[in-house]
């Protein structure tokens, strides 16, 4: 049953993925720390999202802009490492505080409130008209790779930053593209070497649930690719905002 709801997830987060604009690491991490340690939570995720990126970069790597990936994806690399450094740091740490819900006492660790923090502000932030038109210069490329990179290592959250700082940056739609994918690639592969090196997660403990979660997703971006012409973009991305506001609330509560 883990497995099947898993995969649900993957499919689901990978099709809504096309039209929320959230990524598909924001929507399938809390779903699969439903069943998982929020830390293996995320490194299974990272898999997940790694195998999607590698996709993705077969398919339009030859676009890429290496002096972009240079300026940006470097300090995002390096960044990444000491975002995951954090998360290992925290995954040790005990409850951070103890609330009272419904006469049951809920505990809630350091790491489930900074994800379940960082949830709620990229959700709050992503339905705010004046973030999404928000960019920045070339010259601060740097600047944005490091943060992009910091919260990605730390729970995946890159996508957002990385679109308001590469959108400037002079690129093609094409080089844009591709940029992106080559940078979070290179995001995820580190994070992961950290992970495993920190935390012992270097691989799941059920392999065959990463190898499925990733078919699902490859299969989820198929349906919404064939679907892109057929929904309502800001319904799917209310909906989506709400049920990760609903689960950022539950890590921050520990109801999650």
């Amino acid at each position: 049953m883990t497995a099947l709801l898993i995969c649900l997830a993957a499919l689901l987060a990978s099709t809504l993925t096309l039209f929320s604009g959230f990524g598909l690491g924001t929507l399938l991490m809390p779903v699969v720390a439903l069943f998982f340690p929020i830390s293996v939570a995320i490194s299974i995720t990272a898999i997940v999202h790694l195998a999607n990126n590698i996709f993705k970069v077969a398919l339009v790597g030859r676009h890429t802009s290496w002096s972009a990936v240079f300026y940006f994806g470097l300090p995002a690399v390096v960044a990444s490492f000491f975002g995951a450094l954090l998360l290992s740091r925290l995954s040790g740490m005990p409850p951070l505080y103890e609330l009272s819900i419904f006469g049951a006492s809920r505990q809630v660790l350091p790491i489930k409130a900074v994800a379940g923090g960082l949830i709620l502000l990229f959700v709050l932030l992503e339905l705010v008209p004046a973030f999404a038109q928000l960019t920045f210069e070339r010259r601060f490329l740097s600047i944005g790779g490091a943060l992009s990179g910091f919260f990605g290592g730390l729970t995946g959250h890159q996508g957002a930053l990385r679109t308001m700082f590469l959108v400037k940056a002079g690129l093609t739609k094409e080089e844009f593209i591709a940029t992106g994918v080559v940078v979070a690639a290179l995001v995820d592969i580190a994070r992961l070497l950290v992970y495993g090196w920190t935390m012992g997660v270097s691989g799941p403990a059920e392999p065959q649930l990463v190898v499925l979660a990733c078919l699902s997703a490859f299969l989820g971006a198929f349906f919404g690719a064939r679907l892109l012409h057929k929904v309502t973009y800001r319904g799917i991305q209310l909906l989506v905002s709400i049920l990760l506001l609903a689960i950022a609330l539950g890590l921050m509560t520990g109801l999650v």
